[in-house]
């Protein structure tokens, strides 16, 4: 194309230096809540020991309400909003960006918030394979009139690499295990207390125990297209999501505000700590001394 507009994250290749912008970027952290990205962004500000609290980091797509992105050195963290249409719309725009840049060698992680199934509320799982509603791997994209079948395979070493770096935090366990992604929150995940259901309680508890059975520790609604999209484009991804509840014991989300604003920052604490590791800035307070990192 003669041109590439980004239309839902307001940029465009004719607009915008791309590489100039986003170049350096060698971590991508994308979750739901434009909030809670921006909050990542300030986060990571302070850990990767920039100058300032961090507060004033702009908003690179303020043209559009759509989706929110923050750049803080080689770290890019950008919302997602909720479900499979909308991630999906925001990575064919984010993998293009990032192409259009020249980046190389970037790692791309999904964090957010998920229902655990059989583990204790407050748990970080890292995902290995997203599996769809009938505990498959594979996520199906309809194209024109043809059904897609793509693989939802993780790369198991970053996975891996993931884990060892949670070994450094005891507030809280971290495993590693399937993730189960769905196209709604409430039926589609087997939940009693929606505006609709069709199913009894015993139906709902067979079928999560099947699910557990099959491997899954965690449910959300974003895992299999974000695995699918970055796999066929080679880029290495992750999915590492904190669990607010055991589904085996209940659909409602009831603990107190405080304590889930404190489950949000588990995933980011493991991402911070991979991220200076992979930097070599783990267990150092001061960025400048390590700027040769941050600028090859």
């Amino acid at each position: 194309m003669d041109e590439d507009i980004l239309y839902h994250l307001d940029l465009g290749t004719k607009t915008h230096n791309l590489p100039a912008m986003f170049g350096d970027i060698k971590f991508v952290c994308v979750g739901g809540s434009a909030n809670r990205m921006k909050a990542f962004a300030q986060f990571m500000h302070k850990e990767l020991g920039f100058e300032g609290d961090g507060k004033d980091v702009k908003d690179i797509c303020a043209g559009t309400d759509r989706y929110s992105m923050y750049k803080v050195g080689p770290v890019l963290s950008v919302s997602h909003g909720m479900g499979i249409p909308s991630i999906s719309i925001m990575l064919h725009e984010l993998i293009k960006l990032l192409h259009h840049a020249k980046c190389r060698g970037v790692t791309i992680i999904r964090i957010g918030t998920s229902g655990g199934l059989g583990i204790e509320p407050g748990s970080v799982v890292i995902t290995d394979t997203a599996l769809d509603s009938f505990f498959k791997p594979q996520f199906e994209q309809i194209i024109l009139d043809n059904v897609v079948v793509r693989s939802t395979e993780l790369d198991k070493d970053l996975a891996e690499e993931l884990l060892n770096c949670s070994k450094e935090i005891h507030d809280f366990p971290t495993m590693i295990g399937h993730t189960m992604c769905t196209y709604d929150f409430y039926e589609g995940q087997g939940r009693l207390d929606g505006a609709l259901c069709s199913f009894s309680s015993e139906k709902k508890l067979e079928y999560l125990k099947r699910a557990y059975n099959a491997g899954v520790r965690n449910i959300e609604m974003e895992s299999t297209v974000f695995a699918a999209m970055c796999g066929l484009c080679g880029l290495k991804a992750a999915v590492v999501c904190v669990t607010l509840l055991n589904r085996l014991e209940g659909d409602q989300i009831t603990i107190p505000h405080e304590v889930l604003l404190e489950y949000q920052q588990r995933p980011q604490q493991l991402i911070s700590i991979f991220i200076k590791k992979r930097l070599g800035l783990h267990n150092q307070n001061n960025l400048l001394d390590n700027a040769f990192f941050l600028s090859n």
